[in-house]
This record gives C-alpha cells, structure tokens and sequence, in this order.
C-alpha cells in the first residue's frame, strides 16, 4: 500500500508550476521513488473531496470567493495541516478530475467530505473550462499561467439535499439527491466508479460500495 501526501496539482511536472511542491506526487513518482513494478499495480485510487481546496498561492479556476466559498470553509473546517493556513474552497472542478485520472489512471475514487454539502440549496460542478480564445476543454489544465489566469469555469448546477449525511454507511440510506451527485461524477469522470464516500470525520464514517 503506498498513500501520496500531496495531490496532482503540486506534482512538479504535471502540476501548477511554479506553485508546486519538489517531488513528483502522482502514481509515477511512487513508482520511481520505490523501484515498483509497474505492472505489478492493480489498483489505483484516486481521492478527492466532495469540493475542490487549495492551501496558497496558485492557480484555482473554480474557487469561491464569497459566501459559499467562506461556507465550505468554515463548515468543512479547512486549514492546511502543516501551515495551518485556511484553505481556498471551490466547487468540484471536474476538468482536474479527469486531468488527474488521465495521469494516474484511477481504478476507483474514494470520495471524501460529502456531508459538508448538506446544507446547499443547489451545488455546483465545474465540467469545462472556457479558454481566452473561447475554445472549450474539458480534460486538460493549460501550462500558461497567462492562460489560467483568464479561464472561466462552465458549471452544471445540481440540486442540494438539505438533510443530514453524517455517519451515513449504506448507499442507500443516502439522499437521492446526494446519490445524483455521485453518480454525476462518475460519468463525468469516463465511469470511474466512486467505491468509497466519506461522511464525517470518524473513521467509521464511510460507505463502501460494491
């Protein structure tokens, strides 16, 4: 079992350079690090929140800098845990999903944090980027800062479910509006299944799905 610290972004080839750590973070730095057979690796789990966060500078295509941003802040208790700087929070940005998935070819997803959306009336999803010459991607980051800086973010807007999902540990029992939104990112994300959803912060605050 080998789990990364840092996501894809802070990778420093694939990632926000020059807002990135000194390692490489994703599936291929694992493997160079530790000598691994690559085709010894089964399965590769990609983690993500149920919102996109950010520590720093850099960019942040989908951050919100108002209330909702300061909402998933505040409720997903969200400071960096060696800085203990706050977090920048967004809405899922689902073009870095699939970036990511494209470099570290993911299995599974383990999603984490869906109980801090319970209280949105409506959520939103970032599925493509519009680029300053108004061409559409939806799969890839540009490596031109100039570029980022000018990117707007083209949003789906899913309906909330305003009930309770803390300490949920069966699929079922979630809200159908909740399992929508699951099961929207999973198609978004070329059918990569969501096997794992976190719903609080005890470890046994989990749904394993089959």
């Amino acid at each position: 079992l080998v789990e990364g610290a840092n996501a894809l972004m802070l990778d420093l080839d694939h990632g926000t350079y020059p807002f990135v750590t000194s390692s490489s973070t994703g599936l291929g730095g694992a493997v160079q690090a530790l000598a691994l057979n690559p085709a010894s690796i089964k399965s590769v789990i990609g983690v993500v929140k149920a919102y996109t966060t950010r520590v720093g500078s850099g960019p942040f295509p989908s951050e919100q800098l108002n209330g909702d941003g300061e909402k998933l802040q505040q409720v997903g208790r969200e400071f960096g845990v060696t800085t203990g700087r706050r977090r920048r929070c967004g809405w899922l940005d689902l073009v870095l999903c699939r970036y990511s998935h494209a470099i570290n070819h993911y299995t599974a997803l383990n999603l984490t944090k869906l109980d801090i959306l319970d209280d949105f009336d409506e959520i939103k999803v970032g599925v493509a980027y519009i680029l300053p010459d108004g061409k559409r991607t939806t799969g890839t980051f540009p490596a031109d800062p100039n570029v980022v800086d000018k990117i707007q973010v083209e949003y789906v807007t899913l309906p909330g479910w305003k009930s309770n999902t803390m300490g949920v540990k069966r699929y079922e029992d979630l809200p159908p509006n909740a399992r929508a939104y699951i099961e929207f990112i999973e198609r978004e994300i070329g059918g990569v299944p969501v096997k794992w959803i976190g719903t609080g912060p005890a470890r046994d605050h989990m749904i394993a799905r089959d």
